[in-house]
């Protein structure tokens, strides 16, 4: 799958990343993780104490796909609503749900203290504005389900906006205690960590073949460059790429636009920096960097095609610029790095773990959607669970064939 194209910031942030090698030798384990990006990461990871062999497989480099164009704003709210997914799953299911995600969060927070490279991870303020009055409304009633379970939030009127911020909105939610992160040294650092206690990372090693063998009850991984991997477990954690080995009929995608500016001096009239979001569809969403750099991003557009995604890359570059400067007039920016990528979620908006009757003892780890890092920190958590203690309460909640309500 070609899932982006452009020039990457993330990566310019580790020069020297730790390098891997690739598989050498045919090998049995415990568990074998498919992937080298972010999800791939959270699940070794929770795997590196658990007393397991795992092996890890990644077809290039450590964190070159898509966790390079993330954009790693960590919140719990996501393009779904709460009181829309409400009316799919009813509201106990989605308040245990709230419940999780804002543990996630707290788990990334303590993951990034635990390793040794400083993955800039900061708790950041949200505001998720109302981009037209007819919003207001739907956004009132979404701050009150989420104050109701327990989040940390107050309701913004238009006059406290313009208080705190250069630009008007009718109404926002303003929450306390989200985050942003550099996933590319996440991920680095969470394979360190895992390497260090015994996980065996290994760059340049495609699966190219993949079957189960019955009278071993082992998946049988073949790779390109010409070894053999016997499984007890397998985890597919290749992010959109899972799509290429077994397609998941939830899942959508759609073409999304990043730019990444040049450092910017002065942020005083940016409200705490707070991460910004809004109600419109598509949406722009709003972020700085460790370095005072801005990251802009949305204007999705839906196309699956590469080649139309990538022609609209420089228009869409100047109409996020544009839209960043209707909002911060005070604050030049200047594009520094620029991408389109695919962007992938789930049609009744929840993150998916696959269990498939075809891939016994397999796990699709299926993080899809604007909450990417928080959703993969979350299923891994449970997958990791499930495997090594033979339950998680979690999981029915994310399986591919979860309840309904009636």
């Amino acid at each position: 799958m070609n899932i982006q194209s452009g020039t990457y910031y993330w990566p310019t942030t580790l020069p020297d990343a730790p390098a891997y090698p690739s598989i050498q030798e045919d090998t049995e384990c415990d568990v074998a993780i498919i992937g080298g990006g972010s999800s791939a990461a959270q699940c070794a990871y929770y795997l590196a104490e658990r007393g397991l062999k795992t092996v890890v497989l990644e077809k290039g480099r450590i964190g070159a796909g898509s966790t390079s164009t993330n954009t790693a704003i960590i919140q719990y709210s996501g393009e779904k609503m709460f009181t829309s997914l409400v009316n799919t799953f009813g509201e106990k299911y989605i308040a245990e749900h709230l419940t999780l995600l804002k543990q996630a969060i707290d788990d990334i927070e303590e993951a990034s203290r635990r390793v040794q490279l400083d993955c800039e991870f900061r708790r950041r303020d949200t505001l998720y504005s109302a981009s037209c009055p007819e919003d207001v409304d739907r956004l009132r009633n979404e701050y009150e389900f989420i104050k109701r379970h327990g989040a940390e939030v107050d309701f913004w009127t238009k006059e406290k906006i313009e208080a705190h911020y250069p630009f008007s909105r009718e109404a926002a939610i303003y929450s306390y205690g989200d985050g942003e992160l550099n996933p590319y040294k996440f991920t680095h650092a969470l394979f360190q960590y895992a390497a260090e206690r015994g996980v065996k990372v290994y760059e340049h090693s495609e699966m190219n073949g993949h079957h189960y063998d019955g009278d071993l009850q082992r998946m049988m991984i073949s790779t390109k460059n010409g070894y053999n991997v016997q499984a007890r477990h397998v985890i597919f954690a290749a992010g959109y790429e899972n799509m290429d080995i077994r397609k998941e009929k939830q899942a959508s995608f759609v073409s999304t636009y990043t730019v990444t500016t040049q450092p910017v001096t002065d942020f005083s009239t940016w409200h705490e920096r707070t991460l910004l979001w809004e109600t419109a569809r598509p949406y722009i969403y709003i972020r700085t960097t460790a370095d005072n750099r801005v990251i802009i991003g949305g204007l999705d557009e839906n196309t699956m095609y590469p080649d139309d995604r990538d022609s609209k890359l420089i228009h869409k570059t100047s109409m996020l610029l544009e839209e960043f400067n209707r909002r911060f007039p005070a604050i030049p920016v200047e594009s520094a790095y620029s991408c389109a990528a695919f962007y992938g979620g789930m049609v009744d908006g929840l993150p998916i773990i696959g269990k498939y009757e075809e891939f016994p003892n397999c796990y699709f780890l299926l993080a899809y959607g604007d909450n990417g890092a928080v959703y993969s920190q979350l299923l891994s958590k449970i997958i990791i669970q499930e495997l090594t203690e033979g339950y998680s309460p979690d999981m029915d909640r994310y399986l591919q064939d979860r309840p309904l309500i009636k």
